[in-house]
């Protein structure tokens, strides 16, 4: 009788093990691509913080920018399997939406990390940097950096998607109150008249759409001088495309990401300027959140007097103009990812 006890209470200690073992919290983080320096290194936050934490990350991406049915897809699966909650960079801000709800409904918390959704409260909380200032810092830069000649300007937009979403509504419409250029609706790009602005075209995010982008505005006008871009590798597409005709010496790029790439292409002069944002802060914040809700069933608070937390933004210059801060690319590379 005693031995059967015992084997009895060992049986009831192997089964608390493996349930403790299966409460182990799970997160999610569903970004737009894997193959962006950007996206790889918030993944490396979220994997390191999860692994400080003792939770579990599953991860997803779409196959490229602009892929939301596999975004939906994986936050499908997510709630499936019994997260606590998603970390998620939304490729199509609006369409996520009802999947979204349809995870706040199931439990989760939901994160969403550098692009906001539409609307912004969709999510129960955001991470990431002041999409519109770092749009803003650049236009800044870029019309000091002009001086009088910002006032002729030709001005191309290299943006991110046709969809518009908000991270690439929000820099887009920085850059252009940044260079003095009245908006039209702020909540969309497209739609100024100022004549400055040869026209808008769509990069994807990545060098190729970027490569051809810049080619398509610069058959409506060879003369363009000033090239704004969603991120970096678009910066370093236009480039190319620039120096194709012999142009690549005497346009100003500016662009935002921050990337150690990036970095070196403002230090080589490629990029006149960009906007540092700090993916990895994003993630490991993101992964804390879903611990503290796991745990505690308390949400995230936004940065006082804004409707996200802000992790911060910086520009990165070698070339700096009075009335706009920067930091130059030697602190930039400290500071940069990918």
């Amino acid at each position: 009788m005693k031995k059967l006890l015992l084997t009895t209470i060992a049986g009831v200690g192997l089964i608390a093990g493996a349930a403790q073992a299966d409460d182990k919290v799970t997160a999610c983080l569903i970004t737009k691509t894997d193959t962006n320096p950007f996206f790889v290194k918030m993944k490396e936050g979220a994997t390191a913080k999860a692994e400080e934490l003792g939770m579990e990350l599953k991860s997803f991406a779409g196959k490229i920018d602009g892929d939301h049915e596999t975004q939906v897809a994986a936050i499908e699966t997510c709630i499936a399997d019994g997260a606590k909650g998603i970390l998620l960079t939304a490729s199509d801000t609006s369409s996520i939406v009802p999947a979204v709800q349809q995870a706040r409904d199931a439990g989760l918390v939901v994160i969403a990390l550098d692009t906001p959704l539409s609307p912004i409260d969709a999510a129960d909380a955001t991470f990431a940097t002041d999409n519109f200032l770092a749009g803003e810092l650049i236009g800044q830069w870029a019309a000091a950096a002009l001086g009088e000649d910002a006032a002729d300007a030709k001005i191309g937009m290299l943006d991110l998607a046709v969809s518009q979403p908000t991270v690439g509504v929000l820099r887009d419409q920085g850059f252009l109150q940044g260079f003095g250029i009245d908006l039209g609706d702020p909540n969309k790009w497209g739609d100024e008249d100022d004549a400055r602005i040869i026209g808008n075209d769509v990069t994807a995010g990545n060098e190729e759409g970027g490569r051809r982008a810049m080619e398509n505005l610069l058959a409506k006008d060879p003369m363009i001088n000033v090239v704004y871009t969603i991120n970096e590798p678009a910066a370093a597409g236009a480039y190319e495309a620039l120096k194709s005709i012999g142009r690549e010496n005497d346009v100003l790029i500016v662009s935002v990401d921050g990337g150690c790439p990036g970095v070196q292409n403002v230090k080589d002069g490629v990029i006149g300027a960009t906007s540092q944002q700090y993916p990895l802060m994003m993630a490991s914040l993101g992964v804390e959140a879903i611990k503290k809700w796991a745990d505690e069933g308390v949400k995230p608070e936004p940065t006082p007097g804004k409707d996200f937390f802000d992790t911060g933004v910086a520009l990165v210059t070698d070339k700096p103009v009075d009335g706009v801060d920067s930091i130059d690319t030697e602190e930039g590379t400290n500071l940069c990812w990918g």
